[in-house]
């Protein structure tokens, strides 16, 4: 496992349209902070829903990026009031995160016999390539029924590579919950079910405060820290005892 690579995962939960646009912003604050600290952020797949993501996988890459981002894995809760709400109401939606640390090829046995492998053609970035070859690629490891996909990169090879290094993470993580306990539970604790009830962390617009459920920690300013000002956050978790 290295500290220095991750995937990023985000989905929308409950909220609707609200919920996507809200996983949107939490998607670029990671990657605003990203560019910040000097790190890469690739986007390797995502489902777009108007302004904002049903889901999103990115790859992030960077000297401490994975203990910097460890803490974000769970449920997080925004409160405000949507452009398209007309009453002047406050929503809550919500989107959970999951951060996976990059794991090398020798720590998980993957056999190739698991794998359902299929490419289509790819859209968005890369210019004509994309739509002409079909450079898109999703996985299915059958014994566990994880799907992975990867479509931004311009080869099949390249894509097929990312889409690996996602499936190992995630098998990986399973390794490392079967290893402590209830896999079933402890997946739900880190992802859990992205319902409104779960949460743990909630950013509140009306009164411009997040709360982080966790450590009882509350910071202001939300906008600055949805541009990717998010170092208060990242520096209380590292100042919480080991």
């Amino acid at each position: 496992m290295t500290t220095n690579k991750l995937i990023i995962e985000i989905r929308a939960g409950a909220g609707g349209d609200e919920a996507s646009i809200f996983a949107g912003d939490l998607a670029r604050m990671y990657q605003r902070y990203a560019a910040k600290q000097g790190w890469s952020f690739s986007i390797l797949d995502s489902s777009e829903n108007g302004q904002g993501y049903k889901s999103l996988t990115a790859e992030i890459k960077g000297e401490g990026c994975y203990e910097a981002l460890k803490h974000e894995s769970g449920v997080h809760r925004v409160q405000r009031i949507p452009k398209t709400e007309k009453a002047g109401r406050v929503h809550t939606s919500t989107a959970s995160v999951a951060i996976l640390p990059i794991v090398e090829a020798r720590e998980v046995n993957i056999s190739p016999n698991d794998l359902e492998v299929t490419f289509s053609r790819a859209g968005g970035p890369g210019g004509q390539n994309v739509n002409k070859v079909e450079t898109a690629v999703r996985i299915l490891h059958r014994p566990t029924g994880i799907v992975v996909a990867s479509r931004e990169e311009r080869s099949q090879y390249a894509n097929r590579e990312k889409a690996m290094d996602v499936l190992r993470a995630k098998l990986y993580e399973l390794e490392q919950i079967r290893a402590v306990g209830n896999i079933a539970q402890d997946r739900r604790d880190q992802i859990g079910s992205a319902d409104r009830s779960e949460k743990i962390r909630t950013y509140n617009f009306p009164d411009d405060r997040i709360t982080d459920h966790r450590i009882g920690k509350k910071w202001h300013n939300i906008e600055k820290i949805l541009e990717g000002e998010f170092d208060p956050i990242v520096k209380a978790f590292a100042e919480q005892p080991k």
